[in-house]
């Protein structure tokens, strides 16, 4: 069994091509586990992904501030306690809706990966 608490797992910078700045950090949570990937990650004021998708499901539990989940067709606001299921391939953005920080919990399973797919 492994726990962890938020409060005690430091925050790394997380810079990847996938951001839209340099404001994002990162908690790795579950270093136990062979089949997931979990981390909470935290998007400055005005910071988000580009559009991309995932070659399998995500799951984002929403942890601090607003934020904004997007496809090409809409927008959605989500706040503390939102969980989010973005399906397999679906094109996506999410981040900070610009008048706070951001901050979602980011599940899937380990190996999968994303393609930018737009700004």
């Amino acid at each position: 069994m492994e726990i962890v608490n938020l409060d005690n797992v430091p925050k790394e910078p997380l810079t990847r091509d996938i951001f839209t700045g340099t404001d994002v950090r990162k908690q790795n949570l579950l270093s136990d586990s062979r089949e997931y990937e979990m981390s909470n990650v935290n998007f400055g004021k005005g910071m988000r992904c580009k559009f991309h998708s995932h070659d399998a499901e995500q799951i984002l539990i929403v942890t601090a501030g607003t934020g904004i989940v997007a496809t090409e067709q809409k927008e959605r606001v989500v706040k503390p306690g939102d969980v989010i299921l973005i399906p397999k391939g679906e094109k996506h953005w999410h981040g900070s809706d610009g008048t706070s920080e951001f901050s979602h919990i980011s599940i899937y399973k380990k190996g999968t990966k994303y393609n930018i797919l737009g700004n």
